[in-house]
């Protein structure tokens, strides 16, 4: 009793009731986006998913983070495979576009979200062990090949969003280990030389017209920029008070594509607002600058390489997901975390929170 009285005295409830709060939130919006017979389905899976992130946020705050770099070899190891594995047997490009699911009966997984959690891991722990020498072109090689293989699989799976997300936390990381601005200039260049041959060489049809209609939604009106318009309708429509919750005629009427998932930030811009969208905001930046305060409290590098990377997979698929519903950004398909309808990006977004946490649990304790 002593020792669980000591765990949960320890614990950042900052960090805990925030992503409790935001997973009950996002059942609640879920309930509003499926408002339908069918739609009880989806609030019994997310629950259900939420239940097991929970247990396993709190699993993962008791085990000393240090142990899972102690298995960061297997780690990358077994994502790898996992990815492999779906690559060649995957499915889900008949509804989302992208073969990045594995079905078992009516469940379906997701496995390159968790994946995000394990290169977190493994990625701290190869910047830890070559933080002296991060700025040598051996050394950034190196780390380079470790993102590129598993991103590299994403991509080949024909997942851009979740790519994305693994090139931000990639550069964060390495901004956080102290990589010389030489090189991110230098890699800025190389990233405007190399947007022409992505756009006529490396780029599919589908993908230009995904740019094309986010510079120019009235391009196409009525197909691939009816999304974005009707999100857009939506979150103005709320203006500052909103709709009321179930009341909002874009979600109700189903004129909202996707409203459980991509766009469910639309739903809550048309039903509470400005005040509830900012609430939103409010919530989820928070989240983020507290992930990078227990990283910056962490007892050693690696916890603060790990809560730097889940900071920054928050806040791609935060400021992507909002952006991409008002119109400022492409639709990429990136899940709004906590909120967004989707088992397997809920119950990722939970063990990031108990890895957080497992920073701030055993920032006291030093192993010899």
């Amino acid at each position: 009793m002593k020792n669980l009285r000591n765990y949960f005295k320890q614990l950042d409830y900052a960090l805990l009731v925030i992503s409790v709060l935001l997973g009950l939130l996002g059942l609640l919006m879920i309930a509003s986006a499926t408002n339908s017979a069918e739609g009880s389905r989806d609030i019994l899976v997310q629950s259900l998913a939420m239940g097991l992130g929970v247990v396993a946020m709190f699993v993962m705050t008791a085990i000393d983070y240090e142990d899972y770099t102690d298995l960061a070899k297997y780690l990358y190891l077994g994502s790898l495979l996992i990815l492999i594995f779906v690559l060649f047997f995957g499915t889900g490009k008949d509804e989302t576009g992208a073969n990045s699911w594995i079905r078992i009966g009516s469940i379906g997984i997701q496995p390159s979200e968790l994946v995000k959690i394990s290169f977190c891991i493994t990625f701290s722990t190869q910047l830890s062990k070559f933080r002296e020498t991060i700025n040598e072109p051996k050394t950034l090689l190196k780390l380079f090949l470790h993102f590129a293989i598993p991103t590299g699989l994403v991509i080949l799976q024909n997942d851009t969003g979740t790519a994305l997300v693994f090139c931000f936390m990639f550069l964060c990381m390495l901004f956080a280990a102290g990589l010389s601005f030489k090189y991110i200039f230098a890699g800025l260049g190389a990233f405007v030389a190399f947007l022409p041959l992505a756009w006529f060489v490396l780029m599919r049809p589908y993908q230009r017209e995904r740019i094309l209609v986010f510079l120019n939604p009235e391009r196409d009106a009525a197909g691939a920029g009816y999304q974005v318009l009707q999100s857009k309708i939506a979150v103005g429509s709320g203006e500052f008070l909103g709709r009321g919750y179930m009341q909002g005629p874009q979600n109700q009427l189903d004129m909202l594509p996707e409203n459980e998932t991509d766009f469910i930030f639309g739903v809550i811009g048309e039903e509470f607002g400005f005040i509830g969208t900012t609430l939103i905001l409010l919530l989820l930046a928070t989240l983020i600058l507290r992930c990078v305060y227990v990283g910056l409290r962490s007892k050693d590098e690696t916890g603060c390489f790990m809560c730097i990377g889940i900071a920054a997979m928050y806040a791609f698929h935060t400021f992507e997901n909002i952006f991409m519903c008002i119109g400022l950004m492409p639709v990429t398909g990136i899940p709004l975390p906590f909120l967004s309808y989707g088992g397997s990006s809920l119950l990722t977004n939970f063990i990031a929170v108990g890895l957080v946490l497992s920073v701030w649990y055993h920032r006291r304790t030093l192993r010899f």
